[in-house]
């Protein structure tokens, strides 16, 4: 799986979390174009790794559809971005569903320590207006942290 295309794929990804984190920091925007991009690039990756689109490839749409849900309701309620939401559906296409439920409990990890060190600095400098935290940060993170356990962890068996 780590080898040719999609390597080449996964390294893309990591790419496209990479910016989505930096625009999410700069501007508190992930654009669409990028998480479309993120959205599409889980087809080839499916064909790279040679997954079959039934069942595999329709879990992988039925776990995405479920987490862009329910972080609409999150959205709906002002707790997340719509960018935030799409990121996070986009990024689960390329996951098996236990690995898209590692990615809901590490982002919320990072977010969590994300939204404690937005709020300390805000506090800190004494910022007037809402605090907006760009929760794209703490995304990335969580699938950076998965597409690089396996060669982090490559002699635990």
């Amino acid at each position: 799986m780590t080898g040719g295309p999609a390597f080449l794929l996964l390294a893309l990804l990591a790419c496209g979390l990479v910016a989505a984190a930096a625009m999410d920091w700069r501007s508190r925007i992930i654009p669409n174009w990028l998480n479309a991009a993120i959205a599409l690039g889980a087809l080839p990756f499916w064909l790279a790794t040679r997954t079959p689109l039934w069942p595999d490839a329709a879990i992988h749409l039925a776990v995405a559809a479920a987490i862009f849900a329910l972080f609409a309701l999150a959205f709906h309620f002002g707790m997340m971005g719509g960018g935030d939401v799409k990121m996070l559906a986009a990024l689960a296409l390329w996951l098996p569903p236990l690995a898209a439920v590692q990615l809901i409990v590490i982002m919320s990890l990072a977010g969590g320590a994300l939204t404690l060190a937005m709020v300390l600095r805000h506090r800190l400098s004494r910022a007037e207006g809402a605090l907006e935290i760009p929760y794209g940060i703490a995304i990335a993170f969580a699938g950076l942290w998965l597409l690089g356990e396996p060669f982090l962890n490559q002699f635990v068996r």
